[in-house]
């Protein structure tokens, strides 16, 4: 009896295999679905309204203290005239700060390399909501003791960022539907239905480079920093799968 019992066991077991080994191999069900992939792009043209400036004090002396304390000094100066000016605090930001050592160039092996001097750089980092404001903003920092302007960009706050990107995916969709309506109605079809979408985009801001402020206030009083504004694209697209009858 014991010896029927097991059998019987055993052969439950491999018809359990069989069955569950059936199921995990059907392969999935094709979808029947007949569809068409278009893709569309938007795109909506505006002005910047954020201005955002890094600049830095940069000090050297053979003395590291001496540096860091005549670049305290200046920066102090900087930061003060810049909120003399009405630029609120929270929109004024340290983004790097660096004590750097420059040796002397000894091509000789196996000696000692001397520090000639040591180089403070403070950079600051300023964000403008009146962007008409960036070249007189600039021109106060270096009046002030700025010695470099690192970059300049002109973008979007990103309110106005959503804002536009909004309405460029809006062109994006009827861009990508207008096609497949022409396509569709040219092969006797209808559109029934959306079975996927798939979202992207891009947004590029200008941005000017940097340039030796130095330089260009050896020859005397400068004349105000000229900002143009210009334009720029804010784009979006969009892939998108009908159903088609």
């Amino acid at each position: 009896m014991r010896g029927k019992t097991a059998i019987l066991a055993v052969a439950l077991m491999i018809l359990c295999a069989v069955v569950i080994g059936g199921v995990t191999a059907q392969p999935p069900e094709e979808s029947k679905d007949k569809v068409i992939h278009v893709s569309g792009t938007g795109k909506v043209t505006t002005t910047p309204d954020l201005a955002i400036i890094v600049l830095a004090v940069e000090t050297e002396n053979a003395d590291a203290k001496v540096a860091q304390q005549q670049n305290a000094q200046k920066m102090d100066a900087v930061v003060s005239a810049i909120k003399g000016a009405g630029v609120p605090a929270k929109d004024i930001k340290t983004s790097g700060y660096s004590i750097i050592p420059v040796t002397e160039k000894n091509d000789k092996p196996l000696t000692i390399t001397k520090t000639k001097y040591y180089r403070v750089v403070n950079t600051l980092e300023i964000r403008l909501s009146d962007i008409d404001r960036a070249g007189e903003i600039i021109d106060l920092a270096v009046v002030s003791g700025a010695n470099r302007v690192d970059w300049l960009s002109l973008t979007l706050s990103d309110a106005k960022q959503q804002e536009f990107r909004s309405e460029a995916l809006t062109a994006a969709v009827k861009q990508a539907r207008g096609d497949a309506d022409v396509v569709v109605a040219a092969l006797g079809k209808a559109i029934i239905d959306v079975k996927e979408v798939n979202v992207g985009g891009s947004y590029a801001p200008m941005r000017y480079d940097s340039y030796n402020v130095a330089m260009e206030m050896a020859g005397g009083a400068p004349a105000p920093t000229p900002i143009e504004v210009g334009e720029i694209d804010v784009t979006a697209s969009v892939s998108i799968t009908y159903i088609i009858a």
